[in-house]
Protein backbone atom coordinates (compact mmCIF):
# COMPACT_ATOMS: atom_id res chain seq x y z
CA UNK A 1 0.00 0.00 0.00
CA UNK A 2 1.00 3.40 -0.61
CA UNK A 3 -0.01 7.01 0.19
CA UNK A 4 0.99 10.19 -1.44
CA UNK A 5 0.47 13.88 0.34
CA UNK A 6 1.08 16.73 -2.25
CA UNK A 7 1.75 19.84 -0.10
CA UNK A 8 3.89 19.88 3.18
CA UNK A 9 1.93 23.04 5.43
CA UNK A 10 -0.12 22.34 8.64
CA UNK A 11 -2.53 19.49 6.55
CA UNK A 12 -0.26 18.02 4.78
CA UNK A 13 2.22 17.41 7.59
CA UNK A 14 -0.42 16.87 10.13
CA UNK A 15 -2.01 14.11 7.83
CA UNK A 16 1.72 12.47 7.42
CA UNK A 17 1.97 11.97 11.58
CA UNK A 18 -1.20 10.66 12.01
CA UNK A 19 -0.79 8.16 9.57
CA UNK A 20 1.91 6.81 11.19
CA UNK A 21 0.29 7.34 14.38
CA UNK A 22 -2.28 5.11 13.32
CA UNK A 23 0.10 2.17 12.66
CA UNK A 24 0.10 2.67 8.68
CA UNK A 25 3.90 1.36 7.32
CA UNK A 26 3.65 1.40 4.00
CA UNK A 27 5.42 4.00 1.80
CA UNK A 28 4.27 7.77 2.26
CA UNK A 29 5.49 10.65 0.12
CA UNK A 30 5.00 13.94 0.64
CA UNK A 31 5.70 16.34 -1.75
CA UNK A 32 6.46 20.58 -1.10
CA UNK A 33 6.39 23.05 -3.45
CA UNK A 34 9.03 25.24 -1.12
CA UNK A 35 12.56 24.40 -1.00
CA UNK A 36 12.43 24.12 2.90
CA UNK A 37 11.83 21.74 5.84
CA UNK A 38 7.59 21.96 6.56
CA UNK A 39 7.05 25.57 8.58
CA UNK A 40 4.67 27.08 10.57
CA UNK A 41 2.82 30.12 8.59
CA UNK A 42 1.21 32.14 11.83
CA UNK A 43 4.64 33.32 13.00
CA UNK A 44 4.97 35.01 9.74
CA UNK A 45 2.96 38.03 10.10
CA UNK A 46 4.14 38.38 13.39
CA UNK A 47 7.29 36.43 15.00
CA UNK A 48 9.47 36.55 11.86
CA UNK A 49 8.81 40.60 11.52
CA UNK A 50 9.60 40.87 14.80
CA UNK A 51 12.98 39.05 14.95
CA UNK A 52 15.75 41.45 15.72
CA UNK A 53 18.02 39.28 14.24
CA UNK A 54 18.03 36.37 11.56
CA UNK A 55 14.57 34.55 11.55
CA UNK A 56 14.16 31.12 12.25
CA UNK A 57 12.45 29.31 10.32
CA UNK A 58 9.73 27.92 12.53
CA UNK A 59 9.26 24.61 11.65
CA UNK A 60 6.39 22.03 11.88
CA UNK A 61 8.45 19.12 11.97
CA UNK A 62 12.52 18.75 11.87
CA UNK A 63 13.62 16.56 9.41
CA UNK A 64 14.68 13.96 12.27
CA UNK A 65 11.52 13.40 12.78
CA UNK A 66 10.08 12.53 9.49
CA UNK A 67 12.95 9.94 9.25
CA UNK A 68 12.34 8.31 12.57
CA UNK A 69 8.87 7.97 11.10
CA UNK A 70 9.90 6.84 7.55
CA UNK A 71 8.33 9.56 5.85
CA UNK A 72 9.86 10.49 2.71
CA UNK A 73 10.00 14.43 1.85
CA UNK A 74 10.45 15.88 -1.23
CA UNK A 75 11.54 19.32 -0.99
CA UNK A 76 11.23 21.52 -3.87
CA UNK A 77 9.19 19.13 -5.94
CA UNK A 78 6.61 20.20 -7.79
CA UNK A 79 3.53 17.34 -8.51
CA UNK A 80 2.75 18.16 -12.17
CA UNK A 81 -0.11 15.54 -12.91
CA UNK A 82 -2.23 13.63 -11.15
CA UNK A 83 -3.60 10.47 -13.57
CA UNK A 84 -6.98 9.26 -11.71
CA UNK A 85 -7.29 6.17 -13.80
CA UNK A 86 -3.86 4.80 -13.00
CA UNK A 87 -3.91 6.01 -9.50
CA UNK A 88 -0.30 7.68 -9.84
CA UNK A 89 0.96 11.26 -9.67
CA UNK A 90 4.36 12.86 -11.66
CA UNK A 91 6.47 14.82 -10.12
CA UNK A 92 9.90 15.76 -11.21
CA UNK A 93 9.48 13.43 -14.38
CA UNK A 94 8.82 10.12 -12.28
CA UNK A 95 5.59 8.68 -11.85
CA UNK A 96 4.26 7.33 -7.86
CA UNK A 97 1.59 5.72 -7.19
CA UNK A 98 -0.63 6.01 -4.61
CA UNK A 99 -3.93 3.77 -3.26
CA UNK A 100 -4.86 7.37 -1.57
CA UNK A 101 -4.07 10.17 -2.50
CA UNK A 102 -4.12 13.39 0.07
CA UNK A 103 -4.44 16.84 -1.72
CA UNK A 104 -3.13 19.96 0.49
CA UNK A 105 -2.49 22.52 -1.76
CA UNK A 106 -3.28 25.00 -0.20
CA UNK A 107 -3.97 28.54 -1.38
CA UNK A 108 -2.13 32.06 -2.78
CA UNK A 109 -2.45 35.17 -1.71
CA UNK A 110 -5.35 37.03 -3.75
CA UNK A 111 -3.53 39.81 -6.59
CA UNK A 112 -4.33 43.46 -6.88
CA UNK A 113 -5.24 44.33 -10.63
CA UNK A 114 -5.33 47.91 -10.22
CA UNK A 115 -2.46 50.04 -12.36
CA UNK A 116 0.65 49.80 -10.01
CA UNK A 117 0.04 46.58 -8.85
CA UNK A 118 3.65 44.89 -9.62
CA UNK A 119 4.76 47.33 -6.72
CA UNK A 120 2.56 45.56 -4.09
CA UNK A 121 4.03 43.15 -1.70
CA UNK A 122 2.26 39.87 -0.56
CA UNK A 123 2.98 37.15 2.51
CA UNK A 124 2.87 33.80 2.09
CA UNK A 125 6.14 33.08 2.02
CA UNK A 126 8.98 32.80 4.76
CA UNK A 127 10.88 34.72 1.93
CA UNK A 128 8.20 37.22 1.59
CA UNK A 129 7.87 37.91 5.79
CA UNK A 130 11.90 37.94 4.93
CA UNK A 131 11.82 40.60 2.73
CA UNK A 132 8.79 42.48 4.62
CA UNK A 133 11.15 42.98 7.42
CA UNK A 134 14.23 44.14 5.78
CA UNK A 135 12.36 47.25 4.73
CA UNK A 136 10.05 47.62 8.17
CA UNK A 137 13.36 50.19 9.59
CA UNK A 138 12.29 52.59 12.06
CA UNK A 139 10.30 55.59 10.14
CA UNK A 140 9.61 53.49 6.76
CA UNK A 141 6.22 54.58 5.74
CA UNK A 142 4.28 51.08 5.22
CA UNK A 143 0.96 50.84 4.09
CA UNK A 144 -1.21 48.28 3.97
CA UNK A 145 -3.67 47.15 1.73
CA UNK A 146 -6.37 45.09 3.51
CA UNK A 147 -8.39 45.19 7.13
CA UNK A 148 -8.49 41.29 7.78
CA UNK A 149 -6.07 39.61 10.07
CA UNK A 150 -3.24 39.70 7.79
CA UNK A 151 -3.38 42.94 7.47
CA UNK A 152 -3.27 43.96 11.12
CA UNK A 153 -0.96 41.65 12.21
CA UNK A 154 1.64 42.91 9.77
CA UNK A 155 0.22 46.70 10.61
CA UNK A 156 0.98 45.92 14.62
CA UNK A 157 4.43 44.02 13.52
CA UNK A 158 5.55 47.11 11.34
CA UNK A 159 4.02 49.99 14.60
CA UNK A 160 6.33 47.78 17.20
CA UNK A 161 9.32 48.17 14.60
CA UNK A 162 8.85 52.20 14.87
CA UNK A 163 7.37 52.33 11.24
CA UNK A 164 4.51 55.32 10.54
CA UNK A 165 1.51 52.92 9.35
CA UNK A 166 -1.46 53.21 6.95
CA UNK A 167 -3.84 50.78 6.30
CA UNK A 168 -6.67 50.96 3.98
CA UNK A 169 -9.95 49.02 3.69
CA UNK A 170 -12.31 49.28 0.83
CA UNK A 171 -15.17 47.79 2.54
CA UNK A 172 -17.20 49.64 5.54
CA UNK A 173 -15.17 48.19 8.69
CA UNK A 174 -11.85 45.73 9.18
CA UNK A 175 -12.69 42.27 9.57
CA UNK A 176 -15.51 41.86 7.59
CA UNK A 177 -15.51 38.21 7.85
CA UNK A 178 -15.91 36.86 11.09
CA UNK A 179 -15.43 39.38 13.74
CA UNK A 180 -18.24 40.60 15.13
CA UNK A 181 -18.35 44.73 14.58
CA UNK A 182 -18.64 46.21 18.20
CA UNK A 183 -15.21 43.67 18.24
CA UNK A 184 -13.68 44.79 15.33
CA UNK A 185 -14.51 48.56 16.34
CA UNK A 186 -12.45 47.68 19.75
CA UNK A 187 -9.49 46.24 17.78
CA UNK A 188 -9.35 49.09 15.55
CA UNK A 189 -9.32 51.69 18.35
CA UNK A 190 -6.56 49.92 19.72
CA UNK A 191 -4.25 50.17 15.98
CA UNK A 192 -5.50 53.85 16.21
CA UNK A 193 -3.86 54.43 19.55
CA UNK A 194 -0.77 52.90 18.37
CA UNK A 195 -0.83 55.35 15.45
CA UNK A 196 -1.70 53.75 12.84
CA UNK A 197 -3.66 55.76 10.01
CA UNK A 198 -7.09 54.40 8.36
CA UNK A 199 -8.46 55.18 5.22
CA UNK A 200 -11.82 53.03 5.51
CA UNK A 201 -14.74 52.39 2.69
CA UNK A 202 -12.95 53.68 -0.06
CA UNK A 203 -11.91 52.10 -3.17
CA UNK A 204 -8.40 51.66 -4.81
CA UNK A 205 -7.73 53.82 -7.81
CA UNK A 206 -3.89 53.47 -8.61
CA UNK A 207 -0.15 53.19 -7.46
CA UNK A 208 2.17 55.45 -8.76
CA UNK A 209 6.11 55.59 -8.43
CA UNK A 210 7.76 58.99 -8.01
CA UNK A 211 11.26 59.67 -6.11
CA UNK A 212 9.87 60.17 -2.84
CA UNK A 213 8.80 56.52 -3.10
CA UNK A 214 5.31 55.11 -4.44
CA UNK A 215 2.05 56.62 -3.78
CA UNK A 216 -1.58 54.78 -3.44
CA UNK A 217 -4.33 57.46 -5.15
CA UNK A 218 -7.78 56.55 -3.73
CA UNK A 219 -10.88 56.69 -5.75
CA UNK A 220 -12.01 59.86 -3.69
CA UNK A 221 -8.55 61.12 -4.80
CA UNK A 222 -6.63 60.80 -2.04
CA UNK A 223 -3.04 60.06 -1.90
CA UNK A 224 -0.96 57.99 0.38
CA UNK A 225 2.65 58.17 0.33
CA UNK A 226 5.05 54.99 1.33
CA UNK A 227 7.86 52.95 0.97
CA UNK A 228 6.66 49.91 0.97
CA UNK A 229 3.10 48.38 0.71
CA UNK A 230 1.89 45.39 1.35
CA UNK A 231 -1.61 43.71 0.24
CA UNK A 232 -3.11 41.43 2.55
CA UNK A 233 -6.91 40.53 0.90
CA UNK A 234 -8.03 37.37 1.37
CA UNK A 235 -6.12 33.81 -0.02
CA UNK A 236 -7.64 31.63 -3.68
CA UNK A 237 -7.61 28.28 -3.10
CA UNK A 238 -4.79 25.94 -5.31
CA UNK A 239 -7.00 23.93 -7.17
CA UNK A 240 -5.15 24.01 -10.66
CA UNK A 241 -3.86 20.04 -10.09
CA UNK A 242 -7.43 19.15 -9.03
CA UNK A 243 -9.02 20.21 -11.56
CA UNK A 244 -6.58 19.07 -14.30
CA UNK A 245 -7.56 15.83 -13.41
CA UNK A 246 -11.16 15.79 -13.19
CA UNK A 247 -12.13 16.68 -9.90
CA UNK A 248 -15.18 19.12 -9.23
CA UNK A 249 -13.88 22.28 -7.69
CA UNK A 250 -16.05 25.51 -6.27
CA UNK A 251 -14.64 27.80 -4.20
CA UNK A 252 -12.20 24.84 -3.34
CA UNK A 253 -11.53 21.10 -4.08
CA UNK A 254 -15.32 19.73 -3.11
CA UNK A 255 -15.68 17.47 -0.68
CA UNK A 256 -17.48 15.43 0.88
CA UNK A 257 -18.02 14.46 4.71
CA UNK A 258 -15.04 12.52 5.19
CA UNK A 259 -12.99 14.99 3.21
CA UNK A 260 -13.41 12.35 -0.24
CA UNK A 261 -13.13 14.53 -3.49
CA UNK A 262 -15.43 13.15 -6.57
CA UNK A 263 -12.66 10.62 -7.17
CA UNK A 264 -12.97 7.85 -4.12
CA UNK A 265 -8.85 7.55 -3.98
CA UNK A 266 -8.37 11.40 -3.87
CA UNK A 267 -8.93 13.02 -0.41
CA UNK A 268 -8.72 17.35 0.04
CA UNK A 269 -7.92 18.91 2.98
CA UNK A 270 -6.75 22.69 4.78
CA UNK A 271 -7.31 25.86 2.77
CA UNK A 272 -7.76 24.24 -0.77
CA UNK A 273 -10.96 22.58 -0.01
CA UNK A 274 -14.61 23.19 0.77
CA UNK A 275 -16.46 20.58 2.68
CA UNK A 276 -20.09 20.28 4.09
CA UNK A 277 -19.94 20.99 8.27
CA UNK A 278 -22.91 19.69 9.92
CA UNK A 279 -23.08 21.89 12.44
CA UNK A 280 -24.40 24.54 9.95
CA UNK A 281 -26.60 22.96 8.09
CA UNK A 282 -23.82 20.91 6.18
CA UNK A 283 -23.37 24.26 4.48
CA UNK A 284 -20.47 23.71 2.00
CA UNK A 285 -17.66 26.38 3.42
CA UNK A 286 -13.79 26.87 3.36
CA UNK A 287 -11.20 28.08 6.40
CA UNK A 288 -7.98 29.40 5.91
CA UNK A 289 -7.33 28.84 9.16
CA UNK A 290 -4.45 27.15 10.90
CA UNK A 291 -6.50 25.15 13.22
CA UNK A 292 -9.28 23.69 10.74
CA UNK A 293 -5.62 23.18 8.30
CA UNK A 294 -4.13 20.88 11.69
CA UNK A 295 -7.41 19.34 12.38
CA UNK A 296 -8.76 18.43 8.79
CA UNK A 297 -4.97 16.66 8.32
CA UNK A 298 -5.23 14.59 11.51
CA UNK A 299 -8.89 13.39 10.60
CA UNK A 300 -8.17 13.00 6.68
CA UNK A 301 -5.32 10.32 7.82
CA UNK A 302 -7.96 8.20 9.37
CA UNK A 303 -9.87 8.55 6.29
CA UNK A 304 -7.67 7.26 4.01
CA UNK A 305 -7.11 4.52 5.95
CA UNK A 306 -11.03 3.55 6.05
CA UNK A 307 -12.34 5.24 8.73
CA UNK A 308 -16.24 6.61 8.36
CA UNK A 309 -16.97 9.53 10.73
CA UNK A 310 -17.90 13.06 9.72
CA UNK A 311 -15.77 15.78 9.75
CA UNK A 312 -17.53 17.99 12.30
CA UNK A 313 -14.53 20.20 14.52
CA UNK A 314 -15.84 22.97 15.81
CA UNK A 315 -14.34 25.97 13.33
CA UNK A 316 -11.64 28.00 15.12
CA UNK A 317 -9.07 31.33 14.32
CA UNK A 318 -7.21 33.54 16.26
CA UNK A 319 -5.40 36.40 16.58
CA UNK A 320 -2.33 38.55 18.20
CA UNK A 321 -2.24 42.37 17.77
CA UNK A 322 -0.44 44.41 20.41
CA UNK A 323 -0.78 42.74 23.63
CA UNK A 324 -4.40 41.86 22.81
CA UNK A 325 -5.30 38.29 21.40
CA UNK A 326 -8.04 37.53 19.69
CA UNK A 327 -10.00 34.15 19.19
CA UNK A 328 -12.96 32.96 17.82
CA UNK A 329 -14.74 29.91 17.40
CA UNK A 330 -17.87 28.75 15.54
CA UNK A 331 -19.44 30.86 12.69
CA UNK A 332 -21.88 33.24 13.12
CA UNK A 333 -23.48 33.43 9.58
CA UNK A 334 -27.12 32.94 10.27
CA UNK A 335 -27.49 34.06 13.43
CA UNK A 336 -30.23 36.40 15.09
CA UNK A 337 -28.97 37.86 18.22
CA UNK A 338 -25.95 39.14 20.02
CA UNK A 339 -24.64 39.07 23.09
CA UNK A 340 -21.64 40.89 24.76
CA UNK A 341 -20.14 39.57 27.58
CA UNK A 342 -17.84 42.46 29.27
CA UNK A 343 -15.11 40.39 31.20
CA UNK A 344 -13.02 43.74 32.56
CA UNK A 345 -9.45 44.31 32.26
CA UNK A 346 -9.99 45.41 28.69
CA UNK A 347 -11.60 41.92 27.42
CA UNK A 348 -14.65 41.26 26.42
CA UNK A 349 -16.80 38.69 24.53
CA UNK A 350 -19.64 38.36 22.00
CA UNK A 351 -21.86 35.47 21.57
CA UNK A 352 -23.88 34.59 18.38
CA UNK A 353 -27.13 32.35 18.80
CA UNK A 354 -29.60 31.03 16.42
CA UNK A 355 -33.82 32.00 16.13
CA UNK A 356 -33.68 28.80 17.78
CA UNK A 357 -31.29 29.85 20.57
CA UNK A 358 -28.50 27.46 19.85
CA UNK A 359 -25.35 28.99 19.97
CA UNK A 360 -23.27 29.28 16.77
CA UNK A 361 -20.31 31.10 17.75
CA UNK A 362 -18.67 33.22 20.18
CA UNK A 363 -15.53 35.43 20.26
CA UNK A 364 -13.31 36.89 22.64
CA UNK A 365 -10.68 40.13 22.26
CA UNK A 366 -8.51 40.75 25.09
CA UNK A 367 -4.90 38.97 27.46
CA UNK A 368 -5.66 35.84 27.06
CA UNK A 369 -5.81 34.66 29.80
CA UNK A 370 -8.62 36.54 30.32
CA UNK A 371 -10.57 34.72 27.01
CA UNK A 372 -9.01 31.54 26.51
CA UNK A 373 -11.01 29.27 28.99
CA UNK A 374 -13.90 31.15 27.89
CA UNK A 375 -13.76 30.32 24.22
CA UNK A 376 -12.77 27.02 24.90
CA UNK A 377 -16.13 26.03 27.15
CA UNK A 378 -17.91 28.48 23.95
CA UNK A 379 -15.92 25.74 21.43
CA UNK A 380 -18.17 22.92 23.48
CA UNK A 381 -20.87 24.21 23.49
CA UNK A 382 -21.30 24.84 19.97
CA UNK A 383 -19.94 21.55 19.45
CA UNK A 384 -22.68 19.72 21.29
CA UNK A 385 -25.41 22.51 19.71
CA UNK A 386 -26.18 23.84 23.03
CA UNK A 387 -28.95 26.84 23.51
CA UNK A 388 -27.78 28.37 26.74
CA UNK A 389 -29.99 31.45 27.67
CA UNK A 390 -29.00 34.56 26.23
CA UNK A 391 -29.10 36.32 29.47
CA UNK A 392 -26.34 33.85 31.51
CA UNK A 393 -23.91 34.61 28.51
CA UNK A 394 -24.27 37.66 28.99
CA UNK A 395 -23.57 38.01 33.01
CA UNK A 396 -19.70 37.66 33.51
CA UNK A 397 -21.27 36.26 37.41
CA UNK A 398 -22.85 33.20 35.85
CA UNK A 399 -19.35 30.78 34.71
CA UNK A 400 -20.00 29.35 31.60
CA UNK A 401 -19.12 25.92 32.73
CA UNK A 402 -22.37 25.84 34.18
CA UNK A 403 -24.13 25.94 31.04
CA UNK A 404 -22.60 22.73 29.35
Amino acid sequence: MSMVIVGAGEAGVAAALRLREAGYTGALDVFGAEHHRPYERPPLSKAVLLEQNDASLPLIAAAERFEALNITYHPGVQVDQIDPARRSVRAGGVDFAYDALLLATGAQPRRLSLPGHEHVHYLRRFEDALALRQNMQPGARILIIGGGFIGLECAASARALGCEVSLVEAAPRILMRGVPEHLAQFIEARHRAEGVHFYIGTALERIETSADGLALILADGTLIAADLIVAGIGAVPETALAQAAGLRCQNGIVVDAQLRTSDPAIFAAGDCCAFPHPLYDNRMIRLEAWRNAQDQGRFVANAMLGEMADFAAVPWFWSDQYNLHLQIAGLAEGATQAVTRDLGEDARMMFHLSAEGRLLSAAGVGPIGKIAKDIRLAEMMIAHRAAPAAAALADPAVKLKGLL
